[in-house]
């Protein structure tokens, strides 16, 4: 993917955006006072722009990946092999450092939330983001927030799945994902805030409505191959005036799905030199996010940092373990990609007659 495009630093660009956005509250400020915040009037916060592109690409190119496999377990191996190995890593990191900075009233090891910390969390859906006595004089009690997502991400995953049966089928599926989007659309603009606070498997669905239709927007253009459109430069200056009004006007929540996608999807595909070429270090984004939060967290507890400061210094962390976590872990975790699942090997004997 990093050859011709430029995805691999735009993923980087939202990773390193939410590890800036998280510095706000993690040091006690609030994201308020966010410059993005204040000229848009509220509508928009760091983290939300980082989020937005992370699942408008996601939906992109895993629909294409669906497209590819051959069967549902090879769609999943791969999903598993991208979230799962370096979650678990981060996870037996956590508690490996969680005695060094533990204030519980009861002992460590008499705390089961210790015990549920790894399999809640690589359940996804028992999510637990904090345990009791671990930062809790921070501003922010959670050891790891940011992988709420994560849970979010793999029930498109799941939803997504559903199309292999019709993926022969190519002008159907187009018309289903195009119909789901403005399902969801719409449901997100005209009734979003009566799911605000309501939970699906643990989820907010409000979380679920918003992501949730940047990924399947983001699934819609794929299967029409948005790639190919012509006037790529035109389309991308149209759609950037009409963001920038739909912000001055403040009726960027009702547009924002259409117009981040697709100008997250144009820019990706622009020949940029720089941009292009990023991926030759590694696709570090994935290993940034999960680990970004507790470094911030740790950073507090030794250092009372300002904003500032946890923001410099968290980010230059953060691309250090997000580097170290994608070749170590996740470049080699996805080596196994097309290795069968099942492999069983035959011994033919010839037979002579």
């Amino acid at each position: 993917m990093h050859k011709n495009n430029n995805f691999d630093f735009l993923r980087f660009l939202f990773a390193v955006l939410v590890v800036v956005s998280h510095a706000y509250p993690l040091s006690g400020s609030h994201e308020s006072s966010q410059w993005i915040y204040q000229i848009t009037n509220g509508q928009i916060v760091i983290a939300q722009i980082g989020l937005s592109g992370f699942f408008i690409i996601s939906g992109y190119f895993i629909f294409q990946s669906l497209s590819r496999s051959k069967n549902l377990l090879d769609y999943y191996k791969k999903r598993f092999l991208r979230l799962f190995p370096a979650l678990a890593v981060v996870l037996l990191i956590c508690l490996i450092i969680t005695p060094f900075m533990y204030q519980g009233e009861v002992p460590l090891f008499k705390n089961k939330e210790v015990y549920t910390y790894l399999p809640y969390n690589l359940s996804l859906y028992g999510f637990q983001s904090g345990i009791k006595g671990v930062f809790d004089n921070n501003p922010y009690h959670a050891i790891n927030g940011s992988l709420w997502t994560i849970r979010h991400e793999f029930t498109l995953y799941i939803g997504l799945s559903v199309l292999f049966f019709f993926k022969n089928h190519k002008k159907y599926v187009q018309w289903l994902l195009l119909m789901l989007f403005i399902t969801i659309n719409v449901t997100f603009v005209f009734y979003r805030t009566r799911f605000d606070g309501s939970s699906f498997l643990g989820m907010n669905i409000f979380d679920t409505l918003n992501l949730g239709t940047f990924f399947i927007f983001g699934s819609f253009l794929a299967s029409i191959e948005f790639e190919k459109i012509n006037n790529k430069k035109i389309l991308l200056l149209i759609a950037t005036l009409v963001l920038f009004l739909s912000i001055y006007f403040d009726f960027y929540s009702s547009m924002k799905h259409i117009l981040l996608t697709i100008i997250v999807l144009l820019i990706g595909f622009m020949p940029i030199p720089f941009m292009s070429n990023f991926g030759k270090i590694g696709d570090m984004s994935y290993g940034i996010y999960i680990y970004s939060f507790p470094i911030q967290q740790t950073l507090m507890y030794y250092f009372k940092m300002d904003t500032l400061f946890l923001m410099f210094y968290s980010v230059i962390i953060s691309i250090i373990f997000g580097y170290f976590s994608w070749h170590l872990i996740e470049r080699k975790a996805l080596s196994y990609k097309n290795v069968p699942v099942f492999k069983t090997k035959f011994n033919f004997r010839s037979v002579k007659k």
